[in-house]
């Protein structure tokens, strides 16, 4: 089998546009959670976003939102500008999500210093990138102007604009990448199957590089009533959005809708190699199961979870003892992060683990950016290889009380100085689909 390493990274998320001020902020404790209550003040939708209950999100920062915390080392503001990587005709034709995708998979090509000219690198060279949900502007304002102006209100780019796999689709176009073009679409778990399935494309030799990750824009307020309605999400910090998720907190409550976008540019080891390529990490496994048991709950005691993470580290090919980090899926649900850490301790204490849970270091993200959807999963996996490389475990933000009966190091608050070798990222969604993936410093 074929080995598949990582040779760049691309991000657009609630801390920044960009991978290093988005790491740099989430290392600081930094939230990108705000309140989106005021969103839709002056317009017809005015009423809609104020009859919400849950007024927090995370929410890509604009030059009307930015601040001196997103200005970078050479005075750049991390923000986000379609312009800056779109023509104006591309972005007629994109959904936000997709626009996320592209402006990531080129943060990631530039990254990796891959621009493949030749028609064999051009056929060896694919895309598996997704999102769960998209962006529901585009569905509901041209459903609302059909049911209220007919047939002649459709824009002609409407099927294009909100079909998922277009994403996947115009980065292959931008680029002329001919090799696989995939795009899963699993809920919340969409990001790390991308990541998973794209590595088996390589290792089966169907492709010598591929574009992977996941893609997310649904700040709409049908979004946050869907969810709400399904009690899903944080209600009771509206008054306070950086606290509002709160992952393994006493407090927790329900998670925080967010967007953006990320990528990782995956490649054969000797192929990276021989082109001199900067390599970050090897991706050494990846693991799938599915509950089988409610339409949004996982099973209570984690056997899901846990089934996929176990095979996971045997792909990999890694005992539980050597796993230095995990980068949890906790979204700070009440069910759903007990369930987690109990799939973790039964993994992590059982055989070839370890002996002690202080010994289990385990962070979600989640505290910092909100739930990203189908880009989770892809945005977590980032995250883990940076602990990688920066030998950086990032914190669990609004930790104060743990109470999901476990004693491990959940990196309450701040940042910790960790040699991280091993890393694990986990994702799970709706419907009970669960992956996991394993990252190592190159052996």
């Amino acid at each position: 089998m074929r080995r598949v390493v990582v040779t760049g990274l691309g991000a657009i998320t609630p801390l920044g546009v960009g991978v290093r001020p988005t790491w740099r902020r989430l290392l600081a404790s930094e939230s990108g959670l705000v309140s989106v209550a005021d969103r839709g003040r002056g317009t017809v939708d005015e009423s809609k976003w104020r009859d919400l209950t849950s007024t927090v999100a995370g929410v890509v920062p604009t030059e009307a939102s930015s601040s001196s915390s997103l200005d970078s080392d050479d005075g750049a503001t991390n923000v986000w500008r379609p312009s800056d990587w779109l023509q104006p005709s591309d972005q007629r034709r994109m959904s936000t999500f997709a626009q996320y995708a592209v402006a990531a998979a080129e943060m990631a090509l530039r990254d990796a210093g891959w621009k493949p000219t030749r028609a064999d690198e051009m056929d060896m060279t694919g895309v598996c990138l997704g999102s769960g949900i998209g962006n529901l502007h585009d569905f509901y304002a041209t459903s609302v102007a059909f049911e209220r102006d007919g047939y002649k209100t459709v824009s002609p780019l409407f099927v294009p604009k909100i079909l998922i796999n277009l994403a996947a689709g115009h980065i292959a176009m931008r680029h002329g990448f001919r090799g696989p073009n995939h795009a899963a679409t699993t809920a919340c778990t969409t990001g790390a199957h991308s990541i998973g399935d794209a590595a088996r494309f390589i290792a089966f030799g169907d492709a010598d590089v591929m574009v992977a990750g996941g893609a997310e824009s649904c700040i709409h307020p049908l979004t946050f009533a869907g969810f709400g309605r399904s009690r899903s999400l944080a209600t009771a910090y509206n008054h306070d959005p950086p606290a509002s998720c709160r992952p393994f907190d006493a407090d927790r409550a329900g998670f925080v809708v967010a967007e953006g976008a990320a990528v990782v540019v995956l490649e054969e080891l000797e192929h990276a190699k021989q082109r001199g390529a900067r390599i970050l990490a090897e991706l050494r496994g990846y693991g799938c199961s599915g509950d089988a048991h409610h339409m949004t709950a996982p099973r209570e005691d984690g056997s899901g979870a846990l089934s996929a993470m176990r095979k996971a580290l045997r792909s990999a090919g890694i005992k539980p003892s050597e796993v230095d980090y995990i980068n949890a899926h906790a979204t700070g649900t009440q069910v759903g992060d007990v369930a987690e850490a109990m799939a973790i301790r039964s993994l992590m204490m059982g055989e070839e683990g370890v002996d002690d849970e202080s010994m289990v270091t385990v962070s979600s993200t989640k505290g910092a950016i909100g739930h990203l959807l189908g880009a989770a999963g892809a945005i977590e996996a980032v995250f883990a290889i940076l602990a990688i490389t920066e030998n950086a475990v990032p914190p669990t933000l609004n930790l104060r009380k743990p109470d999901v009966g476990v004693g491990f190091n959940f990196v309450p608050l701040q940042a910790q100085a960790k040699k991280v070798k091993v890393a694990m990222s986990n994702s799970f969604g709706f419907g009970g689909t669960n992956a996991s993936l394993v990252f190592s410093s190159l052996q």
